[in-house]
Order: C-alpha cells, then structure tokens, then sequence
C-alpha cells in the first residue's frame, strides 16, 4: 500500500477509527512497507490513455467537497511527466464551482474509473487552473487542447500528484460504453447479414429447381 496515500488519507480521525474497529494494525504494516505511491508509473499511464471520463474533486470555503465529471475523447487527460496530469477544460454550464473552489484552495481529487475492466485510481494532489490570454497560459491550453474535438476552451487545468492508490475491483459493475458495444455488435451483425444472404441465396435455389 502507497505511502504517500496513508500520510494523507489517514488523517487522526481515521486512524482513530482504524484502531476502534481493529485494522489500524494492518494497515501501519502494509504502509510501512508499500512504496512511495506519488509518481505516474508506464502502467498508469497507458490505463490513463484509455479513459474518455473522469470525476475531479475540489473542495468549497464552507468545507463542504464538490464532485464533477470531466469527459471527452479518450486521451484527454495527459500524462505531462511522472508529477504532473493537464487537461483542456471545456465549457461548461458556466458556474464556475470547480474554479472558485481552487482560487481558494487548491487541494484537488482525481477519481479514474474503468468500469470494463473493473479498475479504478483514486489520486490526491494539488491543483492549478490556467486561464487568460498571456502567453504562457495560451501555450498551455494550445498544448492540451484536444485535435478535432469541436468544444471550445476555456483554460487549461494542471494536476500535481501527491499520491497514488490503486483499488481492488471489489463492488465495481462491469460496464461498456456506446462505442464498446457497437464494436462488439459489428461482427454478430456482419455474421447475421451473411447468414441472412445464405439462406436467401438457398431460397432462391430450391425455387428455381420447382
């Protein structure tokens, strides 16, 4: 288990409640021998290639945690070096939460879902919005925007990792997007087409020979 996960997600309140509930032993073990856990490893990286969607948390003055998914075409989310993550963020429904939450405190939450292949990420870290027209925030956002994509830009979000964790597949449904299951279905529906042609040739056959 991370290291780096322990230090920040096992605040006193939860060790407290570790140690109530009897696995505040084990897990001082695990930690104590896990690895840093606060770099993008290769493996990592590519499963972070694949994803087309991910939940962001920031949290607000009043204390109170603010989840919001980001989705856009797989690969949106880049891997900028081992302690760092960017993404082009799009226009939205013009709130601003995220944003506001972040001018004032930049502690932030990454939450990576694969629901085909039951994995998930959770990664803590800091992070920084870039937005404006000076010349190193446009080189930013030119660098993250996505080719082809049609929705405008209105900043560049950059993620620095602090700590990496890794869960079990436990309780994860397994789920296919739209294009999944459309890949999925292309060879069923080729091979009905061509079976649909056979018969409709022996038909054809056994019609002529009446």
């Amino acid at each position: 288990m991370p290291r780096k996960f322990g230090e920040i997600a096992f605040t006193p309140e939860v060790l407290a409640a570790q140690e109530q509930r009897g696995s505040r032993e084990t897990y001082a073990r695990y930690i104590a021998k896990g690895p840093a856990g606060d770099s993008i490893t290769p493996e990592l990286s590519e499963f972070i290639a694949h994803l087309d969607g991910f939940y962001l948390g920031t949290v607000g003055s009043d204390g109170y945690p603010y989840i919001q998914f980001r989705g856009g075409p797989a690969g949106f989310l880049k891997v900028l070096d081992e302690k760092t993550l960017g993404f082009a963020d799009f226009s939205g429904n013009l709130q601003y939460i995220t944003v506001g939450n972040l001018s004032g405190n930049d502690k932030a939450f990454l939450f990576l879902m694969d629901y085909r292949h039951r994995q998930r990420v959770k990664v803590w870290g800091r992070a920084e919005y870039l937005e404006g027209n000076t010349d190193a925030n446009v080189e930013w956002i030119e660098k993250l925007r996505v080719q082809d994509y049609p929705a405008p830009v209105e900043r560049a979000i950059l993620f620095h990792v602090e700590a990496i964790s890794e869960n079990c597949p436990q309780h994860i449904p397994i789920r296919y997007s739209a294009q999944e299951v459309e890949a999925m279905m292309a060879p069923l529906r080729d091979r009905i087409s061509a079976l649909e042609q056979q018969l409709a040739q022996a038909e054809n056959n056994a019609s002529s020979r009446q």
